[in-house]
């Protein structure tokens, strides 16, 4: 499952038993995209990626908030630290087509 959410320039996932959802995400290129991350499992999570530089804890039943980008085009592999074999997922940042 894909979302798309350039309107706005930010996206909304959810983690659930140790899965985001959506796992991956289209991203506008060379935008600031801000994630929200919803968090409903009663355990917590640490958003992890090196191809974006970013870490944080989300707490059980919580939502953080992650700014990322402006990013070139192409894929940014993410997971969940503490559950790395099945929270995982991709952000895919792509170039708008001018009209």
């Amino acid at each position: 499952m894909c979302s798309f959410v350039f309107a706005e320039n930010s996206v909304e996932i959810t983690l659930k038993d140790h899965l985001f959802y959506p796992s991956r995400i289209e991203v506008p290129a060379f935008k600031k995209v801000k994630l929200i991350i919803h968090n409903q499992d009663d355990t917590p999570e640490e958003f992890d990626s090196f191809d974006l530089n970013r870490e944080k804890v989300i707490f059980a039943k919580r939502k953080v908030v992650i700014f990322i980008g402006p990013l070139q085009p192409g894929e940014y592999h993410f997971f969940g630290e503490y559950a790395p074999n099945t929270a995982q997922g991709t952000v895919v940042a792509v170039e708008l087509e001018q009209p």
